[in-house]
């Protein structure tokens, strides 16, 4: 169903998104030359982004220290439970110092050591400490202010939603000729070659998430939409430690495991430790096995939470602000008592297939940070590997998108039609999500979230709203196929009735959707 449009532009770049990924994307495409718009669904204010509240910090690999790339990646590749790309991860954190070198240049400022250069922290899966940070476990809000500082200069569109990225055979072959887009004039389209995903994730999926109100998984569907594939989306890290207040159906803030990097230890409702016995590295495991031992200790004692203990670490508010904040906001002295905390939906592992360059199998399509799969996550993201991956790969869209540009000059959109897909209202997918595809799925009910999924009615994409009740219906059953699929229990993906990972070489799956709008699982081949 082609539509009339509104109103028309044209740009060589468009960016969707304005987090770590979507700035450093747009930055660098401005900076090559091009005509670039931005596109927000939301106000620029603070807490629209996930960036902003990403605690931990940025792990990178610092010159003169006891570091070295080889065991960044080494600690990458263990977390990521086999299904890494070690290309794809080599070369992004190789590529980590000059990336946050670039944005310290961009005006961002890191904690520094009292013996002068960047503090460093450890966090979990690291086997140094190499994670940069700023105001103590502020460092996604000082690199969102960074980022909105050197942009401030950009063709930021703010309450813009893009619904649908257009492409044709015109040129013939089939490649990206613009954004549908929807704002307070109505209906219109950018007109361009390049498009980038930068939207995040897609935390909204369930009721208890760290994620902003805005993670729908849009890039998701977008790319779906569009033809494009996604892996590795049955991967979603649920953050073990996010503050337990008792209410339900609003992000919640996390915990970040740098206090646990210095000292804090998981306990139960008894006094007993949580991770004893489960991994050699106890608290700083990887962050999957952590929420799963949680989860696993939950539904032993029935509790609704376990407990941080962090009252052995000193001068804990001024080191641990933002945590501190969050804590007194919910009644809670994290000095005097244990905090109450239980996992919530944090990261997408998975995503739209990149290269490392922010590439997609279109043609003039590109993604960057948290929505796309370069390949650097695998099965479980390794903690603050995600500020960097934006900033390097955000980096690298932007220059590509720009390159493509200008092979492939002005762009017109001649097909313009919005998405038809089934939607659920996102309170109901997220007691279904909530329910079947958590910290630990079974077939029963994967089964039972997929035929729920496939009975959510049609309707034309046309307005923000209906843009987030699609996306998250599309992802949601991405997800389920995916999670339904995979027969074993291997990085952040666990199955209870398969709780070991399957002797066969790790595949990653590759979904696509039919004409129907419903999920395929194209093939088990291996991604890389």
């Amino acid at each position: 169903m082609n539509i009339h449009a509104a109103w028309e532009e044209h740009a060589d770049v468009v960016v969707i998104g304005t987090g770590v990924g979507g700035l450093a994307a747009a930055l660098a495409a401005h900076r090559a030359g091009r005509r670039v718009i931005v596109l927000s669904k939301a106000a620029r204010k603070p807490g629209v982004t996930a960036t902003h509240y990403a605690q931990g910090g940025i792990a990178v690999v610092l010159p003169g220290t006891d570091d070295s790339v080889a065991a960044h990646v080494a600690d990458t590749l263990a977390a990521g439970a086999g299904l890494c790309d070690p290309d794809a991860v080599s070369s992004i954190v190789a590529d980590g110092y000059r990336a946050v070198s670039e944005l310290v240049s961009d005006g961002a400022r890191f904690d520094e050591a009292a013996t002068g250069g960047w503090a460093l922290s450890r966090e979990g899966g690291h086997t140094r400490r190499r994670i940069v940070h700023a105001g103590g476990d502020a460092t996604g809000a000082e690199v969102q202010r960074a980022l909105d500082h050197a942009a401030a200069t950009l063709d930021i569109r703010i309450k813009h939603a893009a619904l649908r990225v257009l492409h044709d055979t015109a040129s013939g072959t089939d490649a990206v000729t613009g954004v549908l887009v929807a704002d307070r004039r109505g209906i219109g389209v950018v007109h361009a070659p390049s498009v980038i995903l930068a939207t995040g994730g897609l935390g909204q999926l369930y009721a208890a998430t760290t994620n902003p109100k805005g993670s729908t998984g849009d890039g998701i569907a977008l790319a779906l939409w569009a033809g494009a594939a996604v892996s590795d989306i049955e991967f979603i890290q649920f953050h073990p430690t996010m503050l337990f207040d008792g209410r339900a159906g609003r992000r919640r803030p996390l915990v970040t495991e740098a206090i646990r990097g210095e000292g804090a230890t998981l306990i139960d409702s008894q006094g007993n430790s949580v991770t004893a016995g489960v991994h050699p590295m106890g608290d700083l495991a990887p962050r999957d096995v952590v929420a799963g031992a949680i989860d696993a200790r939950l539904r032993i004692l029935g509790d609704e939470c376990v407990f941080l203990d962090a009252r052995g670490i000193d001068d804990f508010a001024r080191r641990f602000p933002t945590v501190a904040a969050a804590c007194r906001a919910a009644g809670i002295d994290p000095v005097r008592q244990p905090i109450p905390v239980a996992p919530g939906a944090h990261y997408s592992c998975g995503g739209v297939i990149t290269d490392v360059y922010g590439r997609t199998d279109l043609p003039g399509l590109f993604a960057a940070g948290e929505v796309a799969r370069t390949g650097m996550h695998g099965a479980n993201r390794l903690a603050s590997n995600s500020l960097l991956e934006g900033l390097v790969v955000g980096g690298r869209a932007g220059r590509a998108a720009a390159e493509h540009a200008g092979l492939f000059g002005r762009a017109r959109a001649t097909a313009i039609e919005p998405a038809d897909c089934g939607a659920l209202a996102r309170d109901d997918l997220q007691r279904a999500m909530s329910r079947d595809a958590s910290v630990v799925r079974d077939s029963d009910g994967l089964q039972r979230l997929v035929d729920t999924l496939s009975d959510a009615p049609p309707g034309v994409v046309t307005t923000r709203a209906g843009l987030e009740d699609a996306a998250l219906t599309v992802a949601a059953r991405a997800v389920a196929t995916a999670a339904l699929a995979r027969e074993e229990s291997r990085g952040c993906h666990h199955r209870a009735e398969f709780p070991t990972p399957t002797t066969a070489p790790a595949r990653s799956f590759v979904i696509r959707l039919n004409a129907d709008c419903s999920p395929l699982v194209d093939d088990l081949a291996a991604v890389s």
